[in-house]
């Protein structure tokens, strides 16, 4: 009687093991589509230094003698911010979708 309650409890179990397999199967191939973009942090790095640099020189040249310095600081915070963000902007037009 013990041998045939382990046996039948042994048959249920493996029954509801195999029948788990597939589902935890598929959960493992679900695959997400992921927008992926050409922009590489090096051109967002260099659109950085560019607007910086040039933002300062603006900024240099509009400011007057008293305020050179703020002037400068300010056009390049101002021209990195810029410079960052079109940067970062030109290279979502090379974007495509992948499912990863």
């Amino acid at each position: 009687m013990r041998n045939k309650l382990i046996a039948s409890a042994t048959l249920a179990l493996a029954s509801l093991s195999l029948a788990a397999a597939p589902v935890a199967a598929q959960a493992k191939h679900h695959r997400h589509r992921v927008l992926v973009c050409g922009a590489s942090r090096h051109a967002r790095n260099t659109g950085t230094a560019v607007g910086a640099i040039t933002g300062g020189l603006l900024g240099n040249a509009v400011s007057h003698h008293g305020g050179k310095l703020g002037g400068t600081l300010i056009g390049a915070g101002v021209g990195a911010v810029a410079g960052h963000q079109i940067a970062k902007h030109n290279g979502r037009e090379h974007c495509h979708y992948e499912y990863r």
